[in-house]
């Protein structure tokens, strides 16, 4: 569904991802790990279109959109939340979703019509204030939830657009355990018609959800492999987990 091919991004002299390749399958349950520095961050925007690569391609679903903005790649089926929450403060929670589902829908260029005016829309926003556990929220202003709800309702508007690929940038960064518990639910409980990428600094977050997991370290890949690998791997425990194998 997602593939990287030898992806190169410099900055001036810094080059920040050499050379990295990664296949993600349908259904896929791949993460991204490593230190600060390690080009997580600019990996994520050359997949989806925030900034264009200096070498390499990518594909989504088997078609090349190396050259395709962000807004072309989400409507090929790629979605994506952000570390910082990006959302309409001011608007409900009801509100943000059925902005996203317009959106989403292709309907958000007729900025006249009325959202409630929209067929079978009001229920498309319930059902999926329900996918994200926030139904009992529809009409709270979404400035006044708690952050670990404001990551849920994000998760909602990416989801919004029906990917079929969703990248997820720290989705559980910055949060209380009780709130890094529900999120991982969450995320894990996600349709098997979405394949996943997500970067995380939890690694018992990466480990419950992954089924596979690239390690990255100074922009390059360090090891990839399933979690059993991963763990067992000493080039990893010396390197981004900071232990020696007794």
């Amino acid at each position: 569904m997602l593939e990287a091919r030898d992806l190169g991004k410099s900055f001036g002299a810094l080059e920040v991802t050499r050379g990295i390749s990664l296949r993600l399958p349908p259904g896929a349950r791949h993460a991204i790990v490593g230190p600060n520095g390690s080009g997580k961050t600019t990996l994520f925007n050359l997949l989806a279109g925030e900034l264009a690569p200096d070498r390499g391609r990518v594909l989504l679903d088997g078609h090349d959109v190396t050259r395709l903005g962000p807004d072309a790649r989400a409507r090929r089926g790629l979605g994506r939340s952000f570390q910082k929450s990006d959302l309409f403060p001011d608007l409900s929670v009801r509100e943000n979703l059925a902005v996203a589902l317009a959106i989403g829908e292709r309907r958000g260029a007729v900025f006249w019509r009325p959202f409630a005016g929209l067929p079978g829309h009001a229920e498309a926003t319930a059902a999926l204030a329900r996918r994200v556990g926030l139904e009992a929220l529809l009409d709270q202003p979404a400035r006044t939830l708690a952050y670990g709800t404001q990551r849920q309702l994000e998760l909602g508007m990416a989801l919004a657009g029906a990917p079929r690929v969703l990248l997820l940038d720290e989705p559980t960064a910055g949060m209380s355990a009780e709130e890094t518990h529900a999120m991982t639910a969450l995320v894990a409980g996600l349709s098997r018609s979405i394949a996943l990428l997500i970067v995380e600094h939890d690694m018992e977050v990466v480990f419950e959800i992954a089924e596979r997991i690239t390690v990255l370290d100074r922009g390059a890949v360090l090891v990839e492999g399933t979690p059993a690998e991963v763990r067992g791997s000493e080039l990893v425990r010396r390197r981004y987990l900071g232990e020696r194998r007794r």
